[in-house]
């Protein structure tokens, strides 16, 4: 900012006029005798400003300042200033447009200013071009957030003693890695970690299902949280992050709504993420504009969901459409609007699929091939378990165990076996049903539950009580046409059927 260009007796008590020296001062005037010269004008103002005592008069004041203004506005257009009456002093206006960019900056002062940042920062700085990603990327910054979080150790003899010591840093280390190599190292060493404590929290496993017994604390430490991507038939993506989770004993519930959902004729699959922050240990609450990495845990087409999906239920305000796998669709009714998506995930390597998946490949899970009795092969298999779990969402409808199942060798054919748990004949092995059966959903406005419909999560546990088969998905019971055998039951029967992805039938 230029400084201001005080005149001659520009602080006096009583100053005097200021007149441009190009007009011509009253005939017999005196010339001013100031001891000091006047300040010169800025480049493209025109001559310095000169002092008449002459022109003292209001009269005279007003055309002198009248004459300076219009010399001003013929000047520079890059300046603009103003006249203080009082102290006739010029002072120019800031210059609007600033030639000063940080875009503009060396190099060398970016990367200094970039090595104040934390990691979180640097991600995200390398996001606004490809020079600051470069920049973000340089090898000593990161060498120096890498060994600070993990610093590097060596073993020395001290008073005959073997110690442990950082060691220092060495110029060798930065000069000799290819660009973004310590940065690369830092994100991997990071997830490593974070894996290493979220394997040890699903160790411990509940004899009862078989299944990790931490994974509400695991998922918590870890930060993990999911997202629907929806793609219309343009290709443009929209992203649904706020949801609300249910967790029960061998699965949890993710529940998503809104009022900004697309019209479902313009969208073509919908795509359900795990999302895990980079760094979840430094942010108590990751936030979805951090470093994330996305997971892809399943896909499903939209464009024909009315016609090849069958409706597992509905009440007065939405109807419910089933896609596998575990995945439910709430339509408004009379329109092809969405009130809400919900997904039922299956605790069996849930953490796994949320986490070591890509933003385009799914998590593959290990194969699980069945030992026969290693006595006599023919008798098949045996010593399975059954743990069933039926809820609304929210409650629990039923919850049972079913031990010593077995299968004949002959019920084993196109990698398919068949599992028989409760005979219709047999009154001990049935298991009642808790309440009313129905899923309950609700939005920001409405809530309803959809009678006769609920979530199925099925553990089949092996011989060895490891996981064999586990899923969990949306039902709908109907009623059967079969009559009970039993002597001490009066009801009715109910039927619920579901078909995996694969077309094996349940």
């Amino acid at each position: 900012m230029a400084p201001p260009y005080p005149a001659s007796g520009c602080g006096s008590p009583h100053p005097a006029p200021c007149q441009p020296a190009a007009m011509a001062a009253p005939r017999g005037s005196t010339p001013p005798r100031s001891g000091r010269k006047a300040a010169p004008a800025p480049a493209g103002l025109g001559p310095q400003c000169s002092f008449n005592p002459a022109a003292a008069s209001p009269s005279g004041r007003a055309a002198g300042l009248r004459n300076m203004s219009r010399r001003f506005a013929a000047g520079s257009r890059k300046y603009s200033g103003t006249v203080n009456a009082e102290s006739l002093c010029w002072t120019p206006a800031v210059n609007s447009k600033s030639s000063v960019c940080i875009e503009n900056m060396p190099s060398e002062m970016l990367i200094k200013v970039f090595s104040y940042l934390d990691a979180i920062s640097l991600l995200q700085v390398a996001c606004v071009n490809k020079r600051f990603y470069q920049l973000a990327s340089d090898n000593g910054i990161w060498l120096k957030i890498y060994s600070s979080r993990f610093p590097a150790k060596r073993r020395i003899w001290k008073n005959g003693l073997l110690q442990m010591e950082t060691a220092p840093l060495s110029c060798a280390a930065v000069e000799e890695r290819k660009p973004g190599y310590w940065k690369r190292e830092y994100i991997s060493k990071q997830i490593a970690a974070v894996q290493v404590r979220v394997m040890q929290l699903v160790k411990p496993v509940d004899p009862y299902t078989g299944l990790p017994c931490k994974n509400q604390k695991a998922i918590k430490v870890s930060g993990l949280s999911w997202i629907i991507v929806v793609k219309d038939k343009n290709e443009k993506e929209h992203v649904m992050e706020t949801a609300h989770l249910s967790f029960k004993d061998t699965s949890v519930s993710i529940f998503w709504d809104g009022t900004s959902w697309p019209c479902l004729d313009v969208l073509s699959t919908l795509k359900l993420f795990g999302v895990l922050s980079l760094f979840p240990d430094q942010s108590t609450a990751p936030s979805k504009n951090g470093p994330r990495r996305r997971s892809l845990i399943a896909e499903y087409y939209l464009s024909h969901l009315t016609e090849s999906s069958a409706a597992v239920g509905s009440d007065k305000l939405v109807q419910l459409f089933s896609l596998n796998p575990g995945l439910v669709v709430g339509l408004w009714k009379g329109s092809n609007e969405i009130a809400f998506v919900m997904a039922s995930l299956h605790y069996h390597q849930l953490l796994e699929r949320s986490a070591l998946g890509s933003a385009t490949v799914q998590y593959s899970l290990p194969p699980h091939k069945p030992v026969l009795d290693d006595i006599d092969p023919e008798y098949g298999l045996h010593g399975y378990d059954l743990h069933l779990d039926m809820h609304s969402g929210k409650h629990a409808c039923m919850c049972g165990t079913f031990r010593n199942l077995f299968c004949r060798k002959g019920d084993i054919e196109n990698g398919y076996l068949k599992l028989t748990v409760v005979s219709l004949k047999d009154n001990t092995k049935h298991i009642p049903l808790i309440g009313t059966v129905g899923l309950s959903w609700e939005t920001t406005a409405f809530k309803g539950i959809v009678k006769d419909c609920c979530m199925l999560d099925v553990t089949v546990l092996d011989e060895t009580q490891k996981p064999f088969w586990c899923f969990s998905a949306p039902v709908c019971m109907e009623l059967s046409s079969k009559v009970s055998n039993l002597y001490d039951y009066m009801g009715h029967i109910y039927t619920a059927d579901y078909v995996d992805s694969e077309g094996a039938e349940h």
